[in-house]
């Protein structure tokens, strides 16, 4: 976590000035009325969008929300974990931040998670989630680990209800051991096509990121190793400290976000387009509001707006409707 928080004091001035204001005043504060390019963000569009601090989350056991992914067997429900130094732990909450419950990933260990997410896997039609043990501080880890198992069911009766004391099992976990081709990497953004169910990794730190995939279907037999696809590395602090991640429903955008900002990437809509021409595009520039330190970012359902929590308790629960794409 000490290079986290030194990390995190790069941005301090970005960051001041896009999370200045406090959590009741984001309901109530206008953006600009337009799009416009500032030189904090090295000339990349900002969004005109309006933060709005939804709720705060109920369970108080999430202290270092670091990942974020909207359900899709349970509407209007979302998935967090914590950062490393809980054990593998998934925590299902509403949209008022209200616990739905906690499960034990069945057959994982948790060195360091740092970012979750939705998509299909090996049984057609049902829904997966994807937990990565991807965070390598000192970069010394010779394999990472993403684990895929079956999305559990979340029961809305407050009798249904775990806690992490008294946390259910998930369906049993399969352990995706990836490496890099480059060596070691920091990584804290994971993301999975809604779609082909490729998978991406973008790393942190030196200024860039990498951007790795793993092409459907990952096989948990043997390790895997990642393909690097593109690097990201500007306009302004565009690239330098990503922390979470997400891929549209629709599989045509993706967003990221850093200690500062949430970024948004958009597919121009050409006909055969292959999706990795997504990590060449402009990031849009979108405000997430005061997020002590924002680590994890996620689409809602229907893809129209992001969410957005922070480490800290209790846990904001942000959310910003997107511009509609052009």
């Amino acid at each position: 976590m000490c290079k986290k928080l030194v990390l995190k004091a790069m941005l301090v001035v970005v960051c001041a000035a896009a999370c200045h204001s406090s959590p009741s005043a984001q309901k109530k504060r206008s953006q600009s009325a337009r799009p416009s390019a500032s030189a904090d963000t090295g000339g990349a569009p900002v969004a005109e969008v309006t933060p709005v601090l939804l709720a705060t989350l109920e369970d108080r056991a999430v202290r270092e929300s670091s990942g974020l992914a909207a359900s899709r067997n349970n509407p209007g429900v979302f998935w967090t974990h914590n950062d490393s130094g809980d054990g593998p732990f998934v925590y299902a909450f509403d949209r008022e931040g209200r616990a739905r419950g906690v499960w034990r990933v069945e057959g994982a260990s948790a060195r360091d998670w740092e970012d979750i997410a939705r998509g299909p896997g090996p049984e057609s039609g049902r829904s997966y989630l994807y937990a990565g043990d991807i965070g390598d501080n000192e970069g010394e880890r010779d394999t990472i680990v993403v684990y895929r198992f079956a999305e559990p069911t979340v029961e809305l009766s407050d009798e249904a209800r775990s806690s992490r004391k008294n946390a259910r099992s998930t369906a049993p976990a399969e352990a995706i051991r990836l490496k890099s081709p480059d060596g070691p990497r920091d990584a804290e953004a994971l993301m999975v096509h809604p779609a082909s169910g490729d998978i991406y990794i973008v790393t942190k730190g030196g200024g860039e990121a990498g951007v790795y995939k793993l092409s459907a279907p990952a096989s948990a037999s043997e390790v895997s190793t990642l393909t690097r696809v593109a690097t990201l590395r500007g306009p302004g602090f565009f690239g330098s400290l990503i922390t979470g991640g997400d891929i549209s429903p629709d599989g045509l955008r993706v967003a990221l976000c850093d200690y500062a900002s949430g970024y948004e990437l958009r597919l121009p809509g050409a006909p055969a387009q292959s999706f990795d021409d997504v990590w060449k595009q402009t990031p849009l520039v979108i405000s997430l509001g005061a997020r002590r330190q924002g680590e994890a970012v996620g689409y809602r359902h229907d893809g129209a707006a992001l969410l957005a929590t922070s480490e800290g308790v209790p846990a904001p629960l942000i959310e910003v409707t997107l511009p509609a794409m052009r």
